[in-house]
């Protein structure tokens, strides 16, 4: 469980790399351990100031890469930084371009996901008693969106926005055929671990968006097929741009919400109160907690 006292210690979580809270001016940097409910998260949080900004940076799959797509614990991530106070997420993903004007070394902020796993644990926090059902029309928060996006604009850098984010089991790469497929339904691009992760941000009423690097055009353009030398090649060559565009998007993000990934979960419990396991109950808490009327 969180430990006493972290709550309200980070308004901002970025979820990305190992590096990436190695952004230059970062202040009060500290190291803290989180356990949650739901098992551990990928890694230890750093705690840190960017711009007067307290926030928490969380490497996606720990410390020197060693946790696959499927296995990532997205429930204990997410958990762990609401337990902070986090209200607003900016994700970093490595993608797949499925269109031949989204090129590599590209960012695109996508608006819609499309999800094609097909075992990933933990991909909600109710069951076990406590049934919900979360709004999820938009899984991208429209505000959060716009101020990163213009943000980005500002500082030159090569961006894009809205697009549809498909999202694979991995960790293999796509078949051509799975390509074509995909460019055929007209999705933008491609990757494996936005989902569940914008899917439990939601339910624990974080905005959440994510800026994707174009790393390769899959494996549908000839020639020009995916490769993991060139999708680590492009990561390092735009390694100053995520950095300075997390650090330049951190303060002019909004402080009062007005979007709906607020108040997502008021209306999300379908269980009959005086059903409702208490055991769950406890662990939802941070979540759903203040809907809930105690007795």
């Amino acid at each position: 469980m969180k430990k006493k006292g972290l709550k309200n210690q980070a308004q901002v979580g970025v979820i990305g790399g190992s590096g990436v809270y190695e952004v230059e001016g970062i202040q009060n940097l500290k190291e803290i351990k989180i356990k949650t409910p739901f098992g551990n998260p990928s890694d230890s949080i750093m705690l840190g100031t960017v711009e007067g900004v307290h926030v928490a940076f969380l490497p996606r799959h720990g410390r020197g890469h060693t946790i696959l797509p499927s296995e990532l614990n997205s429930r204990a991530n997410i958990w762990a930084l609401k337990s902070l106070g986090v209200e607003q997420i900016i994700s970093v993903s490595a993608c797949g371009s499925l269109k031949e004007e989204l090129p590599p070394r590209h960012f695109v902020i996508p608006d819609q996901l499309f999800d094609r796993t097909k075992s990933r644990p933990g991909s909600t926090f109710y069951g076990e008693g406590v049934v919900g059902h979360t709004p999820f029309a938009n899984p991208y928060c429209s505000i959060l969106t716009d101020r990163v996006h213009q943000t980005a604009q500002e500082l030159g850098l090569p961006i894009h926005k809205g697009g549809t984010f498909v999202i694979i089991e991995g960790p293999n790469f796509s078949t051509k055929a799975e390509s074509n497929v995909w460019r055929n339904l007209g999705f933008s691009i491609i990757g494996m671990t936005n989902l569940p992760e914008a899917r439990l941000a939601r339910e624990a009423e974080i905005c959440y968006i994510t800026i994707a690097l174009v790393t390769d055009y899959d494996v549908w353009k000839e020639g020009e097929e995916v490769s993991v030398d060139k999708v680590v090649a492009t990561i390092q060559a735009n390694v100053a741009n995520v950095k300075n565009l997390i650090k330049a998007s951190i303060s002019k993000l909004a402080r009062e919400r007005s979007c709906e990934c607020a108040s997502a979960a008021q209306f999300a419990i379908q269980t009959n109160p005086k059903y409702l396991n208490k055991k769950t109950l406890k662990k939802l808490d941070l979540i759903v907690g203040k809907y809930i009327q105690k007795k």
